[in-house]
């Protein structure tokens, strides 16, 4: 197997980026890198920490990551699983990645920087949702944001519904669990069940 372990092999495939990969980088949030964010309701968060690399997928409605100025973004930590593996993350190392996804646009857009946690009162009830607060708010500073070519949602057809895969191909939620836990947790009352469960910890 060949294997590439320097930048110099890596340029020697790859040569270097044109302008149009690299103009487009900003340290900021632009007017138009604006409309992106606040027309998005899913994004992806990318975390480090001693453990080693998490990446957890965040959704809500569109505009649901807030930008408080051009170099702040803030997003809600709605209810979960209560793992907090990106928390933790942040807790002991703030880098953080963003990946941005807009239903239907080829686009996406990509922001690094550096994030903390806040629980401030104000803030947590500034994102209140059918009159429930998160329980924390992730509060990033940008250091480089820019919008990735559409070639990834192109080759993948995301958007296109003909290519949905059918619920009915795949394990459910329940069966995984069940296999994972010798059937101590899951089954098919686990997978019943959470459609109304999920309805009542939405926010």
């Amino acid at each position: 197997m060949s294997v590439i372990s320097t930048i110099e092999q890596l340029e020697a495939i790859y040569g270097f980026p044109n302008d149009a990969s690299t103009v487009k980088v900003a340290d900021h949030v632009t007017p138009l890198y604006r409309v992106l964010i606040e027309k998005s309701p899913f994004v992806s968060l990318a975390t480090s920490g001693p453990e080693g690399l998490d990446c957890s997928p965040r959704g809500d409605l569109p505009g649901f990551v807030r930008i408080h100025d051009a170099k702040t973004l803030m997003m809600p930590d709605r209810r979960g699983n209560n793992r907090c593996d990106s928390l933790r993350n942040i807790v002991r190392d703030p880098r953080v990645g963003l990946l941005f996804l807009i239903p239907g646009s080829g686009s996406t857009l990509r922001v690094n920087g550096r994030a903390y946690i806040s629980a401030e009162p104000e803030l947590l009830a500034s994102f209140k949702m059918e009159g429930k607060a998160p329980r924390t708010v992730i509060v990033m500073n940008v250091d480089e944001i820019y919008f990735q070519c559409a070639r990834a949602i192109v080759r993948s057809d995301l958007w296109n519904p003909d290519k949905q895969v059918d619920p009915k191909a795949l394990p459910t939620p329940g069966q995984i669990l069940a296999e994972m836990s010798e059937h101590t947790v899951g089954g098919e009352t686990y997978d019943r069940e959470w459609p109304e469960r999920a309805r009542q910890t939405m926010w």
